[in-house]
Parts: structure tokens; C-alpha cells; sequence
């Protein structure tokens, strides 16, 4: 409800026996009462519109705040993660130079392992041709041998045959010789002797039957060392024997 602004004759109320003057008090205060609820209304929408405000940058700044504590927080695990991949590369950059050494080291080995080996085929390829030369010469001296003990085989069988004789090893380095036909009265009769033939001298083991002549036999073979010629002496002194009992 709006008030009215009327014009007051003063002198008019002056005039009469009780003057008064109407002040409309009732509307003044109606309208005071609506002013003041008017702007009771207006700052209540203001208290709630900035306690909103506030309440919406709080809330922005709560957001805002977990969201750098979250940006932190991941930039120090980036951090840390960077940390371990340099210590991680480092490592790798280490075993890298490790083993750029170590390859180094081995190709030197290698290096040196095929001088080596080119050395020692050379060496091969000699020794193949030494046991080549030797091959061949040992072929030759075995052709020798054998032509050579063909030829002793002949004679040696002629010799048992024209001494009645039979020689045979018996054991390492000892020959054993068997006459027959020595004693003209029983010529299956058997004479014999062992012969040791090794190194260094020569030695008779056993007689049968015994020679008293043996120790002069003896040495004449070991100053002639002629064993043909001592099998033949050793007959005739086995003949000898007999005749000298006779």
C-alpha cells in the first residue's frame, strides 16, 4: 500500500478549536513494515545466494585441491618410475659395456685361437707328411723283412732238417732246442737244451743230458754270437758225449 503526499493548510488547522493534523501513522507503519520485509526478503536471497556461491567454490576448491593432490601425487610416481628406468638403463648401459668387453676379449681369444689352429694345421700337414715318408718306409723295410725271413724260413727249415733238430720259444727271450738221431743206437732218443737269448749275455738254463763242455760253448758264443754255430757245437758235443762214455 503506497502513501500519499497531501498538502496541509496550516493555517486551515490552526483555525479550528482542536487542530490536528492526520499523520497517517497506521499506512507509514504498513508501508516501514513492507519496506522492511522487502529487504529482510532481499538480504535473506542474498545470504543464500553468496552462502551458495561459497559453498560451490568450496566445493571447486576441494575438487581443485584433490585434483593437484592426485596430479601430485602421479608426478611423484612418474618421478619415482624415471628413477628406476635410469637406474634400470644404467644397469643395461653397464651390462652393455660388460659385454661389448667381454665379445671384445672372446673375438682377441678367437683371434688368437685361429693363429693357433693355423699353426698347429701346418704342423699336421708336416707330421701327416713325416708319417707319410714313414708309412713308406716302414712299408719298404716290412717288404724287406719279409723277403728277408722268407729266405730265413727256407734256411732255418733246411737247418732243423740237416741238424735233426726242432726250435721252438718256450717262454719271453728263451729257445727251446730238441736233437734226434744223435744216438745212432736209438736215434728217437732226445737231446736238449734251453737257450736264453736276452740281453746281455747268453745263458743255457737246462741240459739234457748234461754237458761238462758247456761253459767253453758258452763262450765262444758270446764272443762270436753266433747262434747257428753254437746249435751245431751243441750237437757234436751231445755226439761227443756219447762216444766219450763209450
Amino acid at each position: 500500500m503506497s502513501m500519499r503526499h497531501t498538502h496541509v493548510d496550516l493555517a486551515s488547522v490552526l483555525a479550528e478549536p482542536n487542530p490536528q493534523i492526520d499523520l497517517r501513522l497506521s499506512a507509514y507503519e504498513i508501508s516501514t513494515g513492507n519496506f522492511l520485509k522487502a529487504v529482510t526478503h532481499y538480504t535473506s536471497r542474498a545470504i543464500a545466494e553468496i552462502t551458495k556461491h561459497r559453498t560451490a567454490q568450496e566445493a571447486d576448491k576441494r575438487r581443485l585441491a584433490e585434483r593437484i593432490q592426485a596430479v601430485e601425487a602421479e608426478t611423484n610416481q612418474c618421478k619415482l618410475r624415471e628413477i628406476e628406468l635410469l637406474a634400470v638403463l644404467s644397469k643395461e648401459q653397464e651390462e652393455r659395456r660388460d659385454s661389448e668387453q667381454s665379445v671384445s676379449v672372446l673375438k682377441h681369444q678367437l683371434a688368437s685361437i685361429r693363429e693357433q689352429c693355423a699353426v698347429i694345421d701346418a704342423e699336421v700337414e708336416q707330421y701327416r707328411a713325416i708319417a707319410s715318408n714313414l708309412r713308406r718306409e716302414r712299408q719298404r723295410e716290412e717288404d724287406i723283412l719279409r723277403t728277408h725271413a722268407a729266405e730265413v724260413a727256407t734256411e732255418f727249415a733246411a737247418y732243423q732238417s740237416c741238424l735233426c733238430c726242432h726250435i721252438e720259444g718256450v717262454e719271453a727271450d728263451q729257445l727251446l732246442i730238441r736233437f734226434s738221431h744223435v744216438d745212432e743206437a736209438n736215434p728217437d732218443r732226445e737231446f736238449s737244451f734251453v737257450l736264453d737269448v736276452a740281453a746281455p749275455s747268453y745263458n743255457v738254463i737246462t741240459t739234457t743230458p748234461p754237458l761238462p763242455t758247456l761253459p767253453i760253448l758258452l763262450n765262444d758264443l758270446k764272443e762270436t754270437g753266433n747262434i747257428y754255430r753254437f746249435i751245431k757245437l751243441m750237437r757234436m758235443a751231445f755226439s761227443e758225449s756219447l762216444h766219450s762214455r763209450s
